[in-house]
C-alpha cells in the first residue's frame, strides 16, 4: 500500500511543552505528583507518565478532581483550568505546577480582560472538554458556551458589548460558520478567533492532502478534540472516507477495498513512535480487492 505521510502531524509546542514540564517535576520532586486530568489526550502518553510516578486523577472537573489529592504536587494539564481550581489546590495545601498551552493562556487572559471591560463573551467550544470548562472559569455568568447553531438561537444577550471566540482545537471550518451565526444575531459582536496555529496547520494539510488519496488514517486518541476535528474535515471538506485509530490493532481491513493510496497524519498528542507503527503497517499491507 502507498502511504502519503501528511505533514505537519503530530506533537504541537504545547504538547511538547507539557512532557517537558511533567519530567522536571517529576525528576525534581521527592512526593507524590499527580496529573488532574489527562495531561494530553492521549492514552499512550498518559499511560506512560504513570509508569513514569505521575498518578491520573481523572474525574468529571477538575474541582471534583481535586479533592482526591491529599498531598504532594498536583499538575494541570495542558488544556488549563479555572482560577476557582488554582485557588482550591493552594487551600489544600498542594504544590501546583501549571503545564498549560501558551495558546490556552493567551485565550483565558482575553476572556478575564473582555469580561473586566464589561462585555459578555460567546464561546464557541465542545461540552464536557476541559479547556471550555477552564476558559469559562474566568468570569462565572459572563461566558456562554455554545456548540451548535440552537445554541446560538437559545442565546438572551443585550448591550453594545458582546465578544465572540472558541476553544483553541476545534475545526477552522465549522467556527467561521458559527462565529457567522452569531455575527448575524449580534452584529456588534468583537470576533477573536483563537484556534491556534498547530491546530489550522494540521487541518488544512489533511483536507489538501485528501485529494491525493482513497483514504485517510488519523491516529490519536479519541478524548483528542483536535484529533476528532481532523477525521471530521478529511470527510467534510476532503470528501473522503476518514477513520481513528488509537492503536495498531484498530485498523480494519475493509477499509482499504480497493484503495491503492492512503493519507495518514495524527492528533496534536499523538506519540511519534505509534504513528510510525501505523504508517509501516500500511507500507506492507498488500491490495485489498474483495
Amino acid at each position: 500500500m502507498e502511504v502519503l505521510k501528511i505533514t505537519p502531524r503530530g506533537y504541537c509546542h504545547g504538547v511538547v511543552d507539557a512532557f517537558r514540564i511533567a519530567k522536571r517535576v517529576r525528576e525534581e520532586t521527592t512526593g507524590p505528583v499527580h496529573m488532574l486530568g489527562m495531561l494530553v489526550h492521549n492514552t499512550h502518553a498518559t499511560d506512560d507518565l504513570q509508569a513514569q510516578g505521575i498518578a491520573l486523577v481523572d474525574q468529571p472537573n477538575r474541582l471534583q478532581g481535586l479533592e482526591h489529592i491529599k498531598e504532594g504536587t498536583v499538575i494541570f494539564t495542558a488544556h488549563g483550568v479555572s482560577p476557582q481550581v488554582k485557588e482550591r489546590a493552594v487551600e489544600l495545601g498542594l504544590t501546583p505546577v501549571d503545564a498549560t498551552c501558551s495558546d490556552v493562556v493567551r485565550t483565558h487572559e482575553l476572556v478575564a480582560d473582555l469580561a473586566r471591560k464589561g462585555y459578555e463573551v460567546v464561546y464557541i467550544g465542545r461540552k464536557g472538554h476541559p479547556e471550555p470548562e477552564g476558559v469559562m472559569g474566568e468570569a462565572p455568568g459572563r461566558v456562554h458556551l455554545v456548540q451548535e447553531p440552537a445554541d446560538i438561537d437559545a442565546l438572551d444577550l443585550h448591550g453594545d458589548r458582546i465578544a465572540v471566540t472558541c476553544q483553541t482545537t476545534l475545526s477552522v471550518w465549522d467556527t467561521e460558520d458559527l462565529i457567522g451565526r452569531v455575527r448575524a444575531r449580534y452584529p456588534q459582536a468583537e470576533v477573536y478567533n483563537e484556534i491556534c496555529r498547530a491546530t489550522q496547520e494540521r487541518q488544512e494539510a489533511a483536507v489538501e492532502a485528501a485529494k491525493e488519496v482513497d483514504v485517510v488514517i488519523v491516529v490519536g486518541s479519541p478524548r483528542s478534540s483536535n484529533s476528532l476535528r481532523l477525521v471530521e474535515v478529511v470527510k467534510k471538506l476532503g470528501h473522503k472516507p476518514a477513520y481513528l485509530v488509537d492503536r495498531l490493532e484498530d485498523l480494519q481491513v475493509e477499509w482499504f477495498r480497493g484503495a491503492k493510496r492512503v493519507g495518514v497524519t495524527s492528533g496534536a498528542s499523538t506519540p511519534t513512535q505509534l504513528t510510525r507503527r501505523v504508517i509501516e503497517h500500511l507500507e506492507a499491507l498488500e491490495g485489498v480487492t474483495s
